[in-house]
């Protein structure tokens, strides 16, 4: 593969120069080289493969943990919401042309130096804050030395030895659907690194191309201790940490556009042994349910393995989920640390970060989504309430602000949860995209609440609110919409619908009760949804049950 790499450049020299330089019609750097799937073909037909039978996967992962125990780490990928690149003035933005925002840093060109954006230090910074790592005052810079057509300057800027920060943790909460519980998993570490380019393989398979837009993207990556025991942990794990980048403002976290990249570790081990077994990593996961449904065929497929008597057959090896398949497949034999042949970089200084830097960002630091699960619990919601709010912070704020306008608690969160989470699905629109306002949400609560509409009429409202906006007491005047609160008037309809309907008031006094909803709705529909039901059902109540 090299030697075809360099072949490549030697017949089109023009591939060393920013893009920039050349004509548009040179399009993409590519290199040509045997596909991936090539060489997991290649790779599968050499070693025998455990068959995981997918039917009753579940009741199958069951079983074979009542001897076994799955031992879990994840390696954890956040590219950064950064203007430019980790060591140039270059921006990068997901779907751009390729190759259209690179210059000589980037492309490894010779002589070219970099310079460390401040911004990576800050964030890695504040995620090491809240991850309740140790801070390293002074770290360092490593390269990673290793070759591929996607890594132009044949090494990568990475930390080895001295990371930024180290010996932390991240509580989770698991969802109710599994089990529930409280989960403590401790952090390795926190390192700064660069991104690499991306290779685009063609559907014939003969050559791949490059761009190199991601090439110098800063990275944080955030490695946990083997603690985990299933796939559900890992996944809410991976969901957390999600979750933290987005309240602290350092990434989007999206994993489709892979700004959040997980890789997790595997193995298994007999119950009561105290040795971990080998260690198989697996890539390629686009999702949390992938990460799941990939580490539950990895258990099972190395559980098979071993009750087979092939517990040989399980080597360090890095493996690809393939979703179509929904198994994993050998990608290629895991390389050790001396195979990337790490030493300092000469080009960077060190990172040397003061006691009053860290403070003045600790300072700073939002409220935390762990931080907002337990203030929720001590208001008195419920769990499945809690996790639902704090999972998004612009939900999370978006609750906040409405119950900060006096709006009740559980009222609140029974709104968001339900009429205005099903519109945002329908519409495919997120809580800031909607035209209603936390202001408005409590004040139509407390309308609700007050007497003054209906929870029919003010569901009405509600959609009105979040398709075109406007105000509660405005809608309400606009349609004449105040609930009808006179006993007096509430009177007048009961005789006038008990009146139009004797047959049925006849066969409600032979026995026949249920006609109480008929006769609650003609007067629901009489008062055009306004008649106030309690007192409705009180004088209806009194005059069905009245003597002739």
């Amino acid at each position: 593969m090299a030697l075809t790499f360099f072949k490549c450049i030697q017949t089109r020299p023009f591939l060393l120069y920013p893009l920039g330089l050349l004509p548009r019609k040179h399009g993409l750097l590519y290199c040509t080289m045997r596909s991936t799937q090539t060489q997991t073909a290649t790779q599968e037909g050499q070693q025998p493969q455990s068959k995981v039978p997918t039917q009753s996967r579940a009741e199958r992962l069951d079983s074979a943990l009542k001897d076994y125990e799955a031992i879990i780490g994840i390696e954890t990928h956040v590219q950064l919401s950064t203007l430019t690149k980790a060591f140039c003035s270059c921006p990068y933005n997901y779907g751009s042309q390729p190759n259209t925002t690179v210059c000589p840093i980037c492309m490894g060109l010779p002589g070219a130096l970099p310079a460390l954006n401040s911004k990576v230090i800050q964030s890695a910074v504040k995620l090491g804050l809240a991850l309740n790592c140790k801070l390293c005052l002074r770290s360092k810079f490593d390269r990673k030395q290793y070759f591929y057509p996607d890594l132009p300057k044949g090494y990568q800027i990475s930390q080895f030895d001295v990371p930024i920060a180290t010996a932390g943790f991240v509580d989770v909460d698991l969802p109710l659907e599994f089990g529930g519980g409280h989960r403590k998993f401790g952090i390795t570490r926190v390192h700064m690194e660069e991104d690499a380019g991306k290779l685009l393989h063609t559907g014939n398979g003969s050559y791949s191309e490059v761009d190199l837009n991601r090439a110098g993207v800063p990275l944080l990556e955030i490695v946990s201790e083997p603690d985990m025991r299933t796939g559900i942990e890992a996944a809410e794990y991976a969901s957390e940490l999600q979750r933290l980048v987005r309240f602290l403002g350092v990434s989007n976290g999206n994993m489709q556009e892979g700004s959040l990249r997980c890789d997790v570790n595997v193995s298994v081990r007999p119950i009561g042994q105290l040795e971990f077994g080998t260690k198989v990593e697996v890539k390629n996961l686009n999702s949390f349910s992938a990460i799941n449904r990939a580490i539950e065929f990895e258990i099972l497929r190395q559980v098979l393995l071993h009750n087979d008597g092939q517990r040989d057959q399980i080597v360090q090896e890095t493996r690809l989920w393939d979703e179509g398949s929904q198994k994993t497949v050998t990608m290629r034999k895991k390389e050790g640390l001396a195979d990337y042949r790490y030493f300092p970089e000469p080009d960077l200084p060190e990172v040397i970060l003061s006691e009053e830097f860290i403070e003045g960002i600790r300072d700073s630091l939002p409220e935390l989504p762990e931080m907002k699960r337990r203030r929720y619990e001590q208001m008195g919601l419920s769990m499945q309430d809690v996790l639902f709010l704090a999972n998004d912070i612009n939900v999370a704020d978006f609750f906040d602000e409405t119950i900060g306008k006096g709006a009740d608690v559980k009222l609140a969160a029974n709104w968001i949860m339900g009429d205005v989470a099903a519109y945002m699905k329908n519409e495919k629109l997120t809580i800031n995209e909607i035209k209603l306002t936390p202001q408005e949400l409590a004040e139509l609560i407390a309308s609700i609440k007050g007497g003054t509409i209906s929870g029919k009429i003010g569901k009405e409202i509600l959609f009105e609110l979040m398709a075109k906006g406007g105000t509660v007491e405005g809608l309400i005047k606009e349609k004449d919409l105040v609930q009808i609160v006179d006993p007096v008037e509430i009177e007048k309809m009961v005789v006038k619908v008990l009146a139009e309907n004797p047959k049925q008031l006849e066969q409600y006094r032979g026995g026949r009760t249920k006609l109480q909803g008929f006769f609650a709705g003609q007067i629901m529909k009489l008062s055009k949804g306004k008649a106030n039901p309690g007192l409705l059902n009180k004088i209806l109540m009194e005059r069905l049950n009245a003597k002739s």
